[in-house]
């Protein structure tokens, strides 16, 4: 267990795009007495951080900076013996992402990413959900807008309803904003790998198993105009539905027999073709090599959207959800949801394990399962919305 450790919380990865961004915000908002650090393998970048982050908070300017690299297994395992809780945010996950959820499995330490690959997911449960739960460890995916809106808002609609009943809820995802290069590197990876995730996907869930007594099964919906949210809605290839199915499953709230459908909306019928064919012809180039190289090529390292950008993003979550005689409809919104609100989420995420009084629990398990209500109370405080839009009988 990680009781005692000289850190709270170490951000490692800190000087990438989303990194810093998540260090300005511990550097804003982290409680006093928080022990933190910044970690990364270039100590020239992380001194330049730290002045930004003095800037920002003076107290910052003592902030203590570990050089940590993603080859050298020995020192990720340094890292995660010296804190309670550790967060990354150097992805492409696949690619970089193990050999840090090793070290933390193994040394009873907490992990938090960002990842929205669902076979970094599936591989990390395969690989160290046992030894995990063996040295008390949590392994939290998916931290960020993959897929806290989702997870959370499910889970706090799902309290909207009455217990031990069916329930079924329908998720609609609007959004405004820019992909960083880390995000889009993430994505071409995922869309060249597909056969691969589906093997993966196939193995957990021989490994996992499903509920005993009570039914959890997602719905693939089709193309089509939904008049309740006002909007043509598209099924969404992302990994939210997985992550609130594993809290369905986990969590009784739920209900005895609980279904998830998880759907992008726009405002036009074009829009909802554009989607659906630029998502086919991305995943059809990706499994050409010259093609995911030019894909690839088109943003560098560490690019993302400016200032300015993010402050025009938006994100909003609809859920409609019915269950007991009773519909209701939720919304989860917020700013800038690639960067500004996921580095905002990822290091709330951070320091409720880090600092709240949460459901004793270990292994890879979701953030509502992890963290439920006391992260959405964090969340609501730090400028998030949740919120019930319409309650009534059902017709």
């Amino acid at each position: 267990m990680s009781v005692g450790r000289e850190f709270d919380v170490v951000l490692f990865g800190a000087t990438g795009f989303t990194g810093a961004l998540t260090a300005e915000y511990l550097a804003a908002n982290a409680p006093n007495g928080c022990r933190w650090a910044v970690a990364g393998r270039s100590t020239a970048k992380l001194e330049a951080l730290r002045s930004r982050l003095a800037g920002i908070n003076p107290a910052c300017a003592g902030l203590e900076l570990l050089r940590a690299d993603v080859t050298d297994p020995t020192s990720l395992r340094a890292l995660a013996a010296r804190s309670r809780v550790v967060v990354s945010t150097v992805g492409p996950y696949l690619a970089f992402g193990e050999p840090l959820v090793a070290a933390c499995a193994e040394e009873g330490t907490d992990y938090l990413d960002l990842t929205g690959e669902p076979e970094f997911v599936d591989r990390m449960y395969l690989g160290y959900h046992a030894r995990a739960v063996a040295t008390g460890a949590r392994l939290v995916h998916c931290c960020g807008f993959d897929s806290i809106p989702a997870d959370l808002g499910v889970y706090y609609t799902v309290q909207q309803l009455p217990e031990d009943v069916p329930i079924t809820v329908q998720g609609y995802v609007s959004a405004s904003a820019s992909w960083s290069a880390g995000t889009m590197h993430s994505a071409v990876t995922a869309f060249s790998r597909v056969r691969k995730m589906a093997s993966i996907a196939a193995q957990r869930r021989r490994v996992e198993g499903r509920p005993k007594g009570r039914k959890v099964h997602g719905v693939k919906g089709l193309p089509r105009h939904e008049e309740i949210v006002g909007s043509w809605v598209v099924p969404a290839p992302v990994i939210d539905p997985q992550v609130v199915l594993r809290s369905a499953r986990a969590l009784d709230r739920y209900g005895p027999d609980f279904s998830y459908g998880h759907n992008l909306a726009v405002r036009t019928l074009p829009a909802a073709a554009a989607i659906v064919g630029g998502v086919g012809a991305a995943v059809l180039a990706a499994q050409l090599p010259p093609a995911r190289r030019w894909l690839l090529g088109r943003m560098e390292s560490g690019d993302g959207p400016t200032a300015e950008q993010r402050e025009k993003s938006w994100f909003r979550v609809r859920f409609v959800a019915e269950g007991g005689g009773r519909r209701v409809l939720t919304e989860v919104s917020g700013g800038d949801p690639g960067y500004g609100e996921t580095s905002k989420m990822l290091a709330e995420s951070a320091l409720s394990l880090a600092f709240d009084d949460l459901p004793k629990t270990a292994g890879q398990v979701t953030t509502a399962v992890a963290m439920g209500n006391r992260l959405i109370d964090r969340l609501k405080r730090a400028g998030l919305t949740f919120r019930v839009v319409d309650e009534r009988p059902k017709v």
